[in-house]
Order: structure tokens, then sequence, then C-alpha cells
């Protein structure tokens, strides 16, 4: 099938599309990509960090208190403007993978909420959408991600790359997948990455992220306060984990005097811990890997690379862009290839994955 997926990620910077032929279990061809920024939409982007706020004491994942109502329509026109004007030029698909836009994920009450009108999409654009991919997992236990450790494998299976082999996600959280010949994949989440960086950069100089690690390369980090950040216990959790946008804000705001610091050791901080965080998942893997392959935004800022090839030494560190993968489009294939999964029932999420009593299929499949 010719499937096309959709991200919004947690850093908020736009939404992701490509297009992939795939069955589900093997991908037979990559289509276009494009990326759909929120430069010109900072009224929306506002509006949708507002929603955040007011989803942090939901407790029912279809109450719409506060912004969240006005935040849901925004992320449905957003969404919905970057479908009919992609499919402009990709041409026609058989199926839409849309995740939403997730304003709140606590794993530990069962809830995840995704704003976004999937019914209203599969309207405008004519073609069936598979969205609200998490809810069936969390429903029966499972933490609700990570979701792509199934297309990380069908991915890396075509590489010649040493193993095992970790690819690492860096969005607004950071997440892993081992994957070591045929063994089951292990996914989790591994601690915050781009969103606590770019909710720094912004508050201090007006930039929505550090542009090429200028200043993360022009600061140093603070090693001492890297090491009381390390000592929060998600750390010491075995996979299956998963964390919230904002999961660290307030651990970090009272640990990190990131008032007193400069923007340059700020933002070299918060990179460091980033990096230093991605280590402290080694313990809980099977074995360490070989070959670490990093996708998202946080394979495009330098010093993050830097940092985590320093640190994860003597293991190689690429880019998803040296192995030939779309870095930055990563997410939104794996959402067209759970679309096509979703629509033949086969698994989404797993014990070794989300913790999921037993491989769970999900999603809730609109019709034009």
């Amino acid at each position: 099938m010719r499937a096309l997926g959709m991200m919004s990620g947690t850093s908020l910077d736009g939404i992701d599309l490509a297009v992939l032929e795939t069955d589900g279990e093997t991908i037979a061809a990559f289509g276009p990509v494009a990326s759909f920024h929120y430069d010109g939409h900072q009224a929306e982007r506002a509006l949708i960090f507002g929603a955040m706020e007011d989803a942090a004491g939901l407790t029912d994942r279809a109450a719409r208190p506060g912004r969240l109502v006005d935040a849901e329509a925004a992320v449905t026109r957003l969404n919905t403007e970057a479908i009919l004007a992609f499919l402009k030029t990709a041409g026609s698909v058989d199926v839409i993978g849309f995740h939403g836009q997730t304003v709140v994920h606590r794993p530990e009450i069962g809830l995840t909420v995704q704003l976004g009108d999937g019914w209203a999409l599969a309207r405008a654009a004519g073609v069936p959408v598979v969205f609200d991919f998490r809810a069936a997992d969390m429903a029966i236990g499972g933490q609700g991600a990570p979701f792509v450790p199934v297309f990380h494998r069908a991915l890396v299976k075509a590489l010649d790359v040493p193993g095992p082999v970790a690819v690492l996600n860096l969005g607004g959280v950071a997440n892993v997948t081992y994957l070591d010949g045929d063994a089951e994949p292990v996914g989790c989440d591994v601690g915050p990455a781009n969103a606590l960086l770019d909710d720094f950069m912004l508050t201090r100089t007006g930039q929505p992220f550090d542009a090429d690690s200028a200043a993360a390369n022009a600061g140093k980090a603070d090693e001492t306060a890297i090491a009381g950040l390390l000592k929060h216990g998600f750390f010491d959790q075995p996979p299956p984990k998963s964390l919230d946008r904002n999961a660290f804000r307030r651990w970090v705001s009272e640990r990190l005097p990131l008032d007193r610091m400069s923007v340059e050791d700020g933002a070299a901080t918060l990179t460091a811990f980033t990096a230093a965080a991605t280590m402290r998942i080694l313990p809980h893997l099977p074995r360490r890997p070989m070959t670490w392959i990093v996708v998202g935004g946080g394979a495009r800022n330098p010093a993050m690379m830097r940092m985590l090839a320093e640190r994860l030494a003597p293991a190689g560190v690429l880019t998803g862009g040296e192995v030939g993968w779309s870095s930055d489009h990563v997410e939104a294939q794996a959402f067209a290839f759970l679309a096509v999964r979703s629509l033949r029932g086969l698994p989404l999420s797993f014990p070794w994955t989300t913790g999921v009593p037993q491989p769970t299929t999900g999603g809730v499949i609109c019709l034009p």
C-alpha cells in the first residue's frame, strides 16, 4: 500500500509528512517527504503550548478544558492544510496515518491525549485516516510509547552496520530502540531531548532553538549540575518506560540555576544533559550497542552529536542521513507504516516496548 504518515512532535516546530510503500512488515519503497513549518503560525503554536499547560491536570482523555478545544481545532486545521498541499505533488495514497499532537502523556495513570480530528481529515482528504494509535495499548496497561520500534526494526534490517544497533530519536523527548539480530527489540524513552533546550532558548533569546549549536558550542556544561539531574528516579527504572514532554521541567528548574547562567552555558548544560541521560539507558540494555543511529531534530544539532559521540564511545554514532534515512521524517514514515499495520490488524505495540501484556494492535480507522 502507498501510505502517508504525519507527525507533529512535542518540539512543536511543525508537521512532518512522508510517503511509504509498505505492507506493514517490509518497506518496498520510500516516497516523497516534506515539512510544514509553524514559522508563520506562531499564534497557533502558542495556543498549543497553552493547551499543554491546561492538559496537565487531565484525568479524562475525552475532556477538553481551557484552551484544548481551540487547540484541537487548530491542530486539525493545520494538518488538513498540510495534507492537501502535500498531496498535490506527492500523488494519491491509500491511507493516512495521523499521529495528532500530544498534549499530555501520563502512563502512570493510563492517560495519553493527542489532539486532532481524524474524521475531519479523512473527509477533507477523501482517504481513510488511522489515528489515536496509543489508546488501545494504554487501555490494557501499556505505557502507550514508544510505538516506532517495529518500524525501526524494518529499517535496520536493510543496513550493514555493526550490531547491536540503537536507534535514538531526539524529538522533544528522547527514545531509543535497541536491536540485536533476531531478538525482539527493546524500546523506551530515555530522557529529555530538545524540549528543555528549545524552551530555554525561546525564553532567553526569543529564538525557538539553538541554531547550529551556536550557543552550546560557545558555552561550558556544568557537569556537577548534570550529575545531580541524573539522580532522578526515572533513570534507574528499566524499560518499558515513557515520559511526558514536561516531565523534567520542575526537576530541572529546582536543581539547575538556569536564570543565573549565561545563554551559552545554559544551552551547553542542557545539551550535555540529553547526552548524559542517553548513557543512563546502557545498564538496562542486554548488551552495549556498537552502532547508534540518531534521528529527529537532535540529529541536526552539532553539539548534541559531538557530546553523544564522546559519551557513547567506542560505539559509532551516526545520523540517520549518514545511513541513507531521512532523519527528520523517520517518525512520519513510522506512522505511515503503523497505519498499514492497523488496517491489517497487526500488532503496533509489544511487551518489550510498551509493557503491554501481549502484542496489541490499535488505531481508530476513519473512512471519508
